[in-house]
């Protein structure tokens, strides 16, 4: 049996790396998952690998900016499967440049897929959560949102943001059962740090105690262990995913 037996789980930015990887984890410890992303074609990789596992799956193409296809969505999650156990807020954006160049749009873009879309998400799946007193949520920060960067001032402050989301909803919730924490991964290998060059990867690496960049399955862990029981008395709590990075 599996950890997650039984649990129907929503993943938004399931399509590739983290929020891939965190589908696939979730389905191979017995979860059935809604996957989400803003192009529903995106997902069929995804949705193969889920059902190759056993899973249902259901493929939701979703702007999670957009509180109607928001609300859409979740709808039809509780339609075809009766309810919702898990929630993973992983869907976001990246528009880095200098304070100073940044567009409006820019930071808009990035606060709105990244913070607001957790929030419509949240707010969309927790009144069924509440009303069946039991639910996990999962946020995914960054270690940028408790450090900052240069050149991410839209990106560390809606990744903050999402952490002052997490512990605030966490307080909310938890008197109905409904667990809210946050992963905050560091540096972790995707296609981005692919194309860098030698020596900006081993400048990165010296910041990193463990002297490796992690892998989206060493993410993909940690949100399976705060989707399930075995993590029911944490909440409001951010866990670091970044080798020491951040400690």
């Amino acid at each position: 049996m599996g950890a997650l037996d039984g649990k129907i789980a929503i993943v938004t930015g399931a399509a590739r790396g983290i929020g891939r990887a965190i589908a696939e984890d979730l389905a191979s410890n017995g979860a059935d998952i809604a996957l989400c992303d803003v192009n529903a074609e995106w997902l069929e990789d995804t949705e193969a690998a889920v059902k190759a596992q056993g899973r249902r799956s259901l493929a939701l193409a979703v702007d999670v900016a957009n509180a109607e296809a928001v609300q859409r969505a979740t709808d039809r999650v509780l339609e075809t499967f009766g309810r919702v156990d898990v929630l993973i807020n992983n869907a976001g954006i990246t528009k880095d440049t200098l304070l100073v160049r940044m567009t409006e749009a820019d930071w808009d873009a990035v606060l709105s897929v990244n913070l607001k879309g957790a929030f419509l998400l949240t707010k969309a799946v927790a009144k069924p959560m509440m009303k069946q007193r039991a639910g996990a949520i999962v946020n995914m920060a960054s270690v940028i949102g408790l450090i900052g960067n240069a050149g991410q001032a839209n990106y560390a402050a809606s990744k903050a943001g999402l952490i002052a989301l997490t512990k605030s909803s966490a307080k909310e919730l938890a008197s109905r059962n409904v667990r809210v924490n946050a992963v905050a991964p560091g540096f972790i290998e995707s296609k981005m740090t692919e194309v860098l060059s030698a020596e900006v990867r081993e400048k990165m690496l010296e910041a990193i105690p463990l002297k490796r960049f992690g892998l989206p399955e060493d993410v993909a862990k940690v949100v399976s262990f705060l989707a399930g029981d075995a993590s029911s008395y944490i909440t409001g709590h951010v866990v670091t995913v970044s080798g020491g990075m951040v400690m």
